[in-house]
């Protein structure tokens, strides 16, 4: 499929990963049109998108959206480390059906959806398939993400309506809150530590590696399958939050043993309800971030001839650049 002049509808352009996208798509010559949840942010407007306000939830909203729109890219999502499971299944569950079904109905003929590799829980096999055993690890965005594709994948009946899954690593980038900005602000105020001296492996991904994804997915009609989308990279905790730390000029963050961080987040989170503030960060961030191997990007590279273009270096030079002329405490608000 040649992309140019085509029309793509982008869920969530507001998003770290939707506003990227959108800025991508139109630099190579496609339409955009977004949907956004508030007025809060006119970045998309700025880059040239026609915006749509309303939520993805919204039966009529998702309709209008979808009209006269060759290609969706499903981006909104609850995000969160944890949360009431029913706030997470109207959203990333119910949220997903309702915009796939309005685009079938309105006649486009491809929708993207973004998963994630958290759809194999916490404890997974080392490079991890597609086919590998997906864990929900009573987490409400693991559960969710899993349940949204097996609600999707029924609907895909190509050529008239084509599905494609991708489960995107560890997102990093200019504007990427779990991965950059947060760790950032508790390096800043002394406060981050890495869990069990940072065994593990973060499966980071490039922004614009996942995006190049999307549109090599889209131009090869890859419809029915999933593709894990990460940098290829085996870089271990440790190493991505030192890298990190340096990239700043920072002290090099401490290591703490796994409960006594999530005993002093719950101890955080209890303080900041008291308060009425809204958390910055929960205990169950630190599971997410203890994570033991990479996932397999073999199917991607094979079927998609996927090569990560940028790597660790590079992908860090450019968001110290990001971060040099951005305020991160306006983004945690």
């Amino acid at each position: 499929m040649n992309l140019q002049n085509k029309t793509l509808l982008i869920t969530g352009i507001d998003e770290f990963i939707g506003l990227r996208a959108a800025e991508l798509a139109i630099a190579q010559g496609m339409k955009v049109r977004g949907l956004q949840g508030s007025n809060n942010s006119d970045m998309a407007k700025k880059l040239g998108a026609e915006v749509i306000v309303g939520s993805v939830t919204d039966a009529a909203v998702a309709q209008k959206a979808c009209q006269g729109v060759d290609i969706v890219l499903h981006t909104a999502q609850i995000t969160e480390e944890a949360g009431p499971i029913k706030q997470f299944q109207e959203v990333n569950v119910g949220g997903t059906v309702n915009i796939a079904k309005a685009a079938k109905s309105a006649g486009v003929k491809t929708f993207v959806h973004l998963s994630s590799i958290l759809v194999y829980g916490f404890d997974y096999s080392d490079r991890i398939t597609e086919s590998g055993t997906l864990s929900a690890n009573d987490n409400p965005y693991c559960q969710t993400k899993i349940a949204a594709e097996t609600a999707l994948l029924p609907l895909n009946s190509p050529p008239d309506f084509g599905i494609i899954i991708i489960r995107a690593g560890d997102v990093y980038g200019p504007g990427s809150l779990p991965w950059v900005v947060r760790p950032i602000h508790f390096m800043r105020q002394k406060l981050f530590a890495y869990p069990n001296d940072g065994q593990g492996v973060i499966n980071h991904v490039y922004v614009d590696n996942l995006i190049d994804a999307f549109f090599l997915a889209i131009e090869k009609q890859t419809y029915g399958e999933i593709f894990n989308i990460t940098d290829g990279e085996t870089t271990s905790w440790k190493e991505y939050f030192m890298r990190l730390a340096a990239m700043e000029g920072l002290p090099t963050p401490m290591s703490l043993p796994k409960d006594e961080i999530k005993l002093f987040l719950k101890l955080r989170h209890q303080g900041q309800k008291l308060f009425r503030k809204k958390a910055d960060i929960l205990p169950e961030s630190v599971d997410f971030m203890n994570r033991p191997y990479a996932c397999s990007i073999a199917k991607a590279q094979s079927l998609l001839d996927y090569k990560p273009k940028i790597d660790l270096e590079t992908g860090l030079y450019q968001t110290k650049t990001w971060l040099e002329k951005t305020d991160i405490q306006k983004l945690l608000k």
